[in-house]
């Protein structure tokens, strides 16, 4: 048995946007207390199902309501200050989607609409990061430990809006029945044909999950799935098994000032990592082309046998910015012998106080098969469409000799 219903302030729905804060969570308990009252259903096998704004309330309400027993969060976040301030820098496109669809289809509360109005100027981030806190599912792992539902956590590598990184960390500190699975594309777009009731490996996951753990049902897939960019399907027992090793290249100095951006960036939120869900070609970029003057390119040599990128790459950076505040957008590269440039993951990150930064960035997780002959290249500039930077027009950025690239290897 399956009841489906409209979150608070969506469509026809009652009430007003509440941003799966507690009213949403409530919401969820007095729908499974309905079905109990008014159906047969089986109060003691209940699961819970979303894709991203239901994703996200399904984990919260699993830590809060010990009859949830299975969940399957599609596209959802485990930490929601993270998605707004990921590089402790503010995600534009991602909030401004977000505000459009809740005034679109929605009535939002003027709670979320203060937050919204101070998270663009820039203010406020101490109510900000509370309010995000009581929306984050990590706030209540300690529910979700004592409560022990399965939980199935399904996003994707490209989500400009959830990264995957949150859900990986999330899913090392479950300690019941769990699986992960990464998919190529972006917020929402792996699941997006089934949505539609199309085939799809995402849905087929999904139900094999609530058959199994609400109908005892066979065992599925391995705990840690990856469907790999550029085809392929891996399966590993836990997380820390992706990477078998990783190569450090270390990055030479560098200097360059923020004068704009490069052709070196990450796209539109949603369409660009959708477009390579659907046609397996990544944003691109002609590295001959990247400025030197706002921007700083490193390159390994050839890898004649190619490299299985597997993981989460990281960034070490020795910086002395000529302002107070700043922003650096780091983007790792596959590039082939005419110098294109496949985007492999990208991350930014923000300083706020001037003096000498020592940065270590975590790169999204990806799976990537750079091929026979290419090589990789990372670029680092200040300025991409997706984020809001702290940059001085004009400020110089000295990347020191003590900075190197960690790039997680099959």
């Amino acid at each position: 048995m399956v009841l489906s219903y409209t979150a608070r302030g969506f469509w026809a729905s009652g009430g007003q946007i509440d941003t799966a804060g507690p009213k949403d969570i409530a919401d969820v308990s007095a729908a499974i207390d309905w079905l109990d009252a008014n159906t047969t259903a089986d109060p003691a096998r209940v699961g819970l199902g979303g894709v991203s704004y239901g994703a996200g309330i399904s984990l919260i309400a699993a830590g809060q309501d010990p009859r949830v027993r299975a969940v399957a969060a599609l596209s959802g976040w485990s930490d929601l200050v993270e998605s707004l301030y990921a590089g402790q820098t503010r995600h534009p496109q991602a909030v401004w989607l977000l505000q459009a669809a809740a005034r679109l289809v929605g009535r939002p509360s003027a709670e979320f609409e203060q937050i919204v109005s101070d998270y663009f100027a820039n203010r406020n981030i101490g109510g900000i990061t509370a309010w995000g806190q009581l929306r984050s599912a990590e706030t209540y792992l300690a529910g979700l430990r004592a409560n022990q539902p399965a939980i199935l956590l399904a996003n994707a590598y490209g989500d400009s809006i959830f990264g995957p990184n949150q859900l990986v960390e999330f899913f090392g500190d479950l300690t019941g029945p769990k699986r992960l699975e990464l998919s190529p594309g972006d917020h929402a777009i792996p699941e997006l044909t089934g949505l539609a009731g199309l085939p799809n490996e995402v849905w087929a996951s999904t139900r094999q999950w609530f058959d199994q753990h609400l109908r005892g049902g066979a065992a599925g897939g391995a705990p840690v799935v990856l469907r790999v960019r550029g085809g392929g399907v891996e399966s590993y027992a836990d997380w820390a098994d992706v990477t078998g090793t990783s190569n450090r290249y270390p990055l030479s100095a560098a200097s360059f000032r923020a004068n704009g951006d490069t052709v070196a960036n990450a796209g539109v939120v949603l369409l660009t990592n959708g477009l390579e869900a659907l046609t397996g070609i990544p944003p691109l970029a002609w590295l001959p082309a990247v400025d030197r003057s706002r921007a700083a390119v490193w390159q390994t040599g050839l890898l004649p046998g190619g490299a299985a990128v597997r993981g989460i790459p990281r960034v070490h950076l020795t910086v002395t910015p000529g302002a107070s505040t700043g922003t650096v957008v780091a983007y790792l590269y596959d590039v082939d012998l005419l110098g294109t440039g496949r985007l492999v993951t990208h991350a930014p990150y923000t300083w706020l106080s001037g003096g000498q930064q020592v940065i270590d960035l975590a790169l999204p997780a990806t799976a990537w098969n750079v091929p026979a002959g290419h090589r990789l290249a990372l670029v680092l500039d200040t300025e991409d469409p997706l984020y809001l930077d702290a940059n001085p027009y004009g400020a110089a950025v000295s990347v020191g000799g003590s900075s190197w690239v960690d790039v997680p290897l099959r």
